[in-house]
């Protein structure tokens, strides 16, 4: 099949982009507001953009409390989304007015950054603390605002819980950290393997 995305007749029961685009890591992004207020909110849009400097993204669908608090102070944290949390996870979800914090929603501990005015899970494995960079407003191809909108940040610190340090290294088979697929699914990433990138060839 085949279907054209400005018109979205794919014919299905439900838009497939999602699915399609999958596994996605999802940040738990942690924020401070000025007024002193804590927000926790998980985001499937969601990344690594880069390792030096070392630089994550998120992206809000609409401006969110995640987005207001980041823009106003400059930071935010992302905490891991492992296994062992995903029904906590999903309680952070909840809509909820601003101020109110997911954090006790969701019965998890609030940690401060150490370099940033912002907290994190105290139950998550590893966390990082950022500091934003840039915010974009994405565009259309006719080059009109969207309402959704990419905010990268620094890694400044890095949190990981000594339990799933393993030979090492952050043992992701430990960590069992949780995807974000289509439509209402999530997948924990497993199994874990290795593949070695091949050596050129000696005669091109």
């Amino acid at each position: 099949m085949f279907y054209e995305t400005e018109t979205n007749r794919h014919g299905l029961a439900h838009d497939p982009f999602k699915a399609i685009v999958a596994p996605r890591p999802i940040g738990w992004i942690g924020t401070r507001g000025r007024d002193g207020s804590t927000n926790l909110s998980p985001y499937s849009f969601f990344n690594a953009v880069s390792d030096r400097p070392k630089i994550v993204m998120f992206s809000s669908s609409g401006r969110k409390d995640s987005l207001r608090n980041a823009e106003e102070t400059g930071v935010f944290t992302a905490s891991f989304a492992g296994f062992d949390l995903v029904e906590k996870l999903n309680l952070s979800s909840v809509v909820v007015p601003y101020g109110v914090s997911e954090f006790e929603i969701a019965g998890l501990t609030p940690v401060e950054g150490r370099l940033v005015s912002a907290p994190f899970v105290g139950e998550a494995m590893a966390a990082l603390e950022c500091r934003v960079t840039e915010v974009h407003t994405l565009k259309t191809l006719e080059g009109t605002a969207s309402d959704s909108h990419a905010v990268f940040g620094q890694v400044v610190g890095i949190h990981i819980n000594e339990k799933v340090i393993r030979n090492g290294r952050f043992d992701v088979a430990l960590a069992r950290p949780v995807a974000r697929l289509g439509y209402m699914d999530f997948a924990e990433q497993a199994p874990v393997f290795e593949m070695f990138r091949p050596e050129a060839p000696k005669k091109l």
